[in-house]
């Protein structure tokens, strides 16, 4: 008994990253202004994670119940602003960015969210001094 235990936990271990549902995650956006003097950086959250997708070749009639394609958006968004320091009076000094409240997988909507895949790169850095 305790060695299938075992190996329930290396095998839950081993694949939690696959099967990574899709949550809320912690993420650093940073912004600047041209006209401004310095760059902040603003702690939100993002939607990501993985959802489960399927897709066939097949394109004959009755094949479509097998297309499955869903990603990973928001269900509830919020905005909020921060107010860019060094900005001169003749600029608006208020930057507003999203929150994701809660997230689920979903069809992508195009009118309101981004439908790409992108890599896991480092978050672009501010040209400015922070």
């Amino acid at each position: 008994m305790r060695v299938s235990t075992l190996a329930c936990a290396v095998l839950c271990l081993l694949t939690a990253q696959t099967l990574a549902k899709c949550v809320l995650q912690n993420y650093t956006l940073y912004a600047e202004r041209k006209d401004c003097g310095r760059c902040v950086a603003i702690n939100t959250t993002i939607c990501s994670g993985f959802c489960f997708s399927r897709d066939t070749n097949v394109r004959e009639r009755g094949w479509n119940r097998l297309l499955i394609q869903r990603g990973c958006a928001y269900r509830a968004l919020a905005y909020r602003a921060v107010k860019m320091p060094g900005c001169p009076a003749t600029v608006d000094p208020f930057f507003s960015y999203p929150v994701a409240l809660r997230c689920h997988c979903s069809h992508c909507n195009t009118t309101n969210n981004e439908c790409l895949s992108r890599d896991h790169r480092p978050s672009p850095k501010c040209s400015k001094a922070p």
